[in-house]
């Protein structure tokens, strides 16, 4: 790999040094939040379906019991796959689910007990410990639609949740720090003022550690966009270097046509939204200069941990997101890192960022920083 790639991991580790955490103990601590957000579905499960009695039943069964609202019934499907993965429910070989293992009562308490000293050692602040436990007492609401999962992420309006599961944890710091270095390097050797343009910025969790590196030197602009008003309009208050722009954008559809002219496209978590990746990085790479990079902060596993959050957020109004890749008829919502590695050669651009490197305890959290030239 190159030595934008050291360069960038030394940045990433600065930042989460300064913390004094230690992250020897971080897949375990990962393992933690996933069992206690699996046993938390299994008991809402048990306690309103006959799955752990009874005949075998379909997925779309149990959504029905379970009075999931029309564009949400995929999500029980989506859990009782977890669910199996997991060991705590059986699947027939006609894809019916039976034999649900209800969690013990003590079981349950052990998994809440850990969650403290795990959500410490990846650096999580309280708040995104709150939200996996409301999420959980929520969940009956959140599957009818009567509760959006904005206001789990934004409780009485306050962006403070929000900011903790994007920004405010270890692994952001490390990714967000390292994405800065990626940026002070291209700055360093820019022979014109840059041009950026950042996809799905939502609330500026990356935004914010990228801004500073562009202090005090040419900027042509940095084109902030998303497809909510609302995420415009709160970086427009947060934000107010001279060079910011701002526009919606639906990545579904195409890109801005600036053929050949940016120096750098910011992705973070947000890509793995577009319904064909590969489509997406092809317009991405069509639109920079030569030189110029594609900048992603991905997710590559879905942790258990997200299963009472993240799909609420994904559901369209007519049920799962689309998908016309490799994921196309599945519900899963993200691509491995070989998926992206392939997708971004795919696209005609050289991967130079990869991290965190391999034996990283980092890794166990299953969040990448990928940045490729053209």
């Amino acid at each position: 790999m190159s030595p934008l790639n050291d360069r960038a991991d030394g940045a990433g580790h600065a930042a989460v040094a300064v913390t004094g955490a230690d992250l020897a103990g971080a897949a375990e601590a990962v393992h933690d939040l996933d069992r206690l957000i699996l046993l938390g579905i299994a008991a809402d499960l048990h306690r309103r379906t006959g799955l752990g009695r009874g005949a075998a039943q379909e997925a779309d069964a149990i959504a029905s019991d379970l009075g999931a609202a029309p564009r949400h019934r995929w999500i029980a499907g989506h859990w009782l796959a977890a669910l199996h993965e997991a060991g705590l429910v059986r699947r027939n070989a006609e894809g019916r689910y039976h034999d649900l293992r209800a969690p013990r009562r003590a079981e349950l308490a052990a998994a809440r007990t850990r969650m403290e000293a795990a959500r410490l050692a990846l650096g999580y602040p309280a708040e995104l410990a709150e939200l996996m436990l409301r999420s959980l007492r929520l969940l009956p609401s959140l599957l009818r639609d009567e509760v959006g999962v904005q206001a789990l992420l934004y409780p009485d309006g306050e962006p403070g949740t929000a900011e903790a599961v994007y920004r405010g944890n270890l692994i952001s710091r490390y990714l967000n720090a390292a994405a800065a270095e990626v940026l002070r390097e291209l700055a360093e050797r820019a022979t014109r003022p840059l041009r950026i343009l950042e996809l799905g910025a939502g609330i500026g969790a990356t935004t914010a550690d990228l801004l500073p590196v562009l202090a005090g030197r040419p900027v042509e602009f940095y084109l902030f966009t998303d497809l909510s008003p609302f995420f415009l309009d709160t970086a427009r208050r947060r934000f107010d270097a001279g060079f910011l722009r701002y526009a919606l954008l639906d990545i579904a559809r195409d890109l801005p046509r600036q053929a050949g002219e940016l120096d750098l496209i910011v992705a973070a978590t947000m890509a793995h939204n577009a319904p064909h990746v590969g489509r997406l990085l092809g317009q991405a790479a069509a639109l920079l200069a030569p030189g110029g990079r594609v900048l992603l902060i991905e997710t590559i596993r879905e942790h258990p941990q997200s299963l009472t959050s993240m799909p609420f957020a994904l559901s369209t109004q007519d049920g799962p997101p689309q998908r016309l890749d490799g994921r196309a008829g599945t519900t899963r919502t993200y691509l491995s890192r070989e998926e992206w590695l392939s997708a971004l050669e795919g696209g005609g651009l050289r991967v130079e960022v990869d991290l965190p490197r391999p034996g990283d305890p980092l890794a166990a959290l299953s969040q990448r920083l990928l940045v490729a030239t053209r």
